[in-house]
């Protein structure tokens, strides 16, 4: 695929996403009680308490697409880096029958790495809401 072609795509999938509100809304989620498979019925946009919960399962993947600066100042343990620029270029690393949950800053960012990811196969992907400043008001534990 050419560059102009994937800026295009870029382009487009940014701008699905502005128009439907993604990571702009806070939609709460009551934590779905967690099980033994990546078939957890999640919608696309899961609340922090939800990702708290579902986080030290190993059939989920955190994955954190801010830039290596960010993720340095604090990140969820165990979450793996991907910065979303690289995304396109690195999905061999990221297995498509786990559970994945892209965090970023706030909500943005996951929100476009989880439609790409979604349009690239990886069915069972998911955005958290309000980002890693939701989780930090939440009181959640970060690793530096």
């Amino acid at each position: 695929m050419n560059i102009s072609r994937k800026i295009l795509q870029w382009l487009v999938v940014g701008f699905a996403i502005i128009l439907a509100g993604c990571g702009n809304q806070a939609t709460t989620v009551n934590p779905p009680k967690v099980v033994a498979t990546a078939t957890v019925n999640l919608p696309i946009n899961v609340n922090v308490a939800t990702v708290q919960q579902l986080r030290s399962r190993s059939d989920v993947v955190i994955l954190d697409v801010r830039e290596q600066e960010e993720y340095a100042a604090g990140h969820i343990s165990k979450a793996v880096l991907i910065p979303l620029e690289q995304l396109p270029n690195r999905l061999s690393e990221l297995p498509k029958d786990k559970l994945i949950i892209a965090v970023c800053r706030s909500g943005r960012r996951s929100g476009l790495a989880t439609e790409f990811l979604r349009q690239k196969g990886f069915t069972q992907s998911h955005s958290m809401e309000g980002g890693m400043n939701a989780w930090q008001q939440a009181g959640y534990e970060i690793e530096k």
